[in-house]
């Protein structure tokens, strides 16, 4: 029931292509070939509307929470330098990185409300998201966004292993609202969101993420000690 229930909700746009293409492939099997090939269609099929779901999400309000911009699950959290096209130089900040598998929601969410002050499509590698190295060398694109307090965030799309196509709606100087959708990836991918100095996390390594509703991170605490987060 609660699979039912999770595919029963809108699609998002990018999906539409796929899905017909993998219905008529499926169609195609039934008719000029054995039957259970095309019941391996369905299957693949409906594995392709269940990737592209798009739910509702029910967004923190408060000023000043960071939402994760991505369902998965947290895999790293170390200090790194944010993307070189950004030109946001060579301080490092504390990364959070969000694995995202096949059958997770694959539609990203704006982790805070504010201006996009640049975004930058980087060509590059499709290794496994799960390795560190994938942050530097695989295609991705980077956000730099800054709210209306000054605070700078970056977080950036990651293409993974079977990865070959992000999908970013962003525009420079563009206003966005927390927990509104700006993109996807298709195909398995990782997310990594960059947090201002002096912020601590809200999450733990190995916690589940929702996009655009776990909160990550709460910019008001910025001077307080870091609350304990229980790994779900």
């Amino acid at each position: 029931m609660d699979m039912l229930k999770s595919v029963l909700v809108p699609i998002n746009q990018e999906g539409h292509r796929f899905i017909a293409i993998f219905a008529a492939i499926t169609l195609a099997l039934f008719l000029f070939t054995w039957p259970i090939l095309g019941w391996i269609g369905v299957i693949l099929t409906l594995w392709c509307v269940y990737f592209f779901r798009d739910p509702d999400r029910n967004v923190p309000t408060r000023d000043g929470l960071i939402v994760s911009p991505a369902d998965g699950v947290v895999q790293m959290i170390e200090r790194a330098v944010p993307p070189e096209e950004l030109g946001m130089g060579p301080d490092a900040r504390l990364r959070i990185s969000i694995f995202l598998n096949v059958f997770n929601v694959h539609v990203n969410r704006i982790p805070l409300g504010g201006t996009v002050i640049r975004q930058v499509y980087r060509p590059g590698k499709f290794l496994n998201a799960a390795l560190d190295k994938a942050s530097e060398e695989n295609e991705r694109h980077a956000v730099h966004l800054r709210d209306n307090d000054g605070n700078d965030i970056v977080f950036v799309q990651i293409a993974g292993l079977v990865a070959r196509r992000i999908v970013c709606y962003l525009t420079d100087n563009q206003e966005v609202r927390t927990g509104e959708r700006f993109g996807l990836i298709r195909f398995g991918s990782r997310t990594d969101i960059y947090l201002p100095d002096g912020v601590e996390p809200l999450v733990g390594l190995g916690q589940s993420m929702i996009g655009g509703e776990t909160i990550i991170a709460d910019l008001h605490a910025k001077n307080e000690a870091p609350m304990a987060v229980e790994v779900r």
